[in-house]
C-alpha cells in the first residue's frame, strides 16, 4: 500500500486528520481488492470457496476428512494428477499428502502380472486408511490390483565374539 504524504504547507492538525481517514480508506478498498486473488489459495480460502477449488479439480472430500487433509489435496491436485500412473509419482503423492516413506514394488515373480504391492508401516496404514483408498482410487494404474502389506521394524542386535571351535575325538572300547 502507498503511504499518503501531505506537502510541508499543508501540516496541520485538520489536514493531518483527513490524511489518515483517507489513508485507513485506501487501505481498506486495497484489502477489498485483493480478497478474490486470495481465495484462490487452497490453504486460506474460506471453506466454501475451497468446495469450487476441489470440485474444478476433481476432488471430493471423502467422509471424516480433516480440513487441513482436504486443503492439501486441492492445493496439490495438479501436481499429483501429473504424478500419478508412476511409480516414483506415486511415492511423490504420498509423500506430499503426509503418508510418508513407501515401498511399491510391481510384476512380483509368483503373482499375476497385474499386483501391486504397497508396503507401509503399521501406522501408516492405521492413520491413513480411508485416504489411501481414494489416492489409489483417483491415482492408481488403470487394470492394476493393489495390495497392503504391512512393515514392521523389529530391533535387532548383533554382536560379534570370538568363537574358538576345539574339537576332541574319544574312543572308547570294552
Amino acid at each position: 500500500m502507498i503511504k499518503l504524504e501531505l506537502p510541508f504547507w499543508l501540516d496541520g492538525a485538520e489536514p493531518t486528520k483527513l490524511k489518515a481517514a483517507a489513508q485507513r480508506w485506501w487501505e481498506q478498498a486495497e484489502s477489498w481488492m485483493r480478497w478474490p486473488l486470495l481465495q484462490m489459495d487452497a490453504e486460506t480460502c474460506h471453506l466454501t470457496v475451497l468446495d469450487l477449488l476441489a470440485w474444478q479439480r476433481d476432488i471430493t472430500r471423502f467422509k471424516g476428512e480433516p480440513e487441513a487433509l482436504y486443503r492439501l489435496r486441492v492445493k496439490y491436485a495438479f501436481i499429483n494428477a501429473v504424478d500419478a500412473g508412476s511409480t516414483a509419482g506415486m511415492k511423490r503423492i504420498l509423500q506430499r499428502l503426509g503418508v510418508g516413506y513407501i515401498e511399491i514394488d510391481e510384476r512380483m515373480p509368483g503373482l499375476d502380472w497385474d499386483v501391486v504391492l504397497l508396503r507401509f508401516t503399521d501406522s501408516q496404514l492405521s492413520q491413513n486408511p480411508e485416504l489411501l483408498r481414494v489416492l489409489i482410487q483417483q491415482y492408481g494404474r488403470t487394470c492394476r490390483r493393489y495390495e497392503f502389506l504391512t512393515l514392521t521394524p523389529v530391533p535387532l542386535r548383533i554382536a560379534a565374539v570370538n568363537f574358538d571351535d576345539d574339537q576332541q575325538t574319544l574312543v572308547a572300547s570294552l
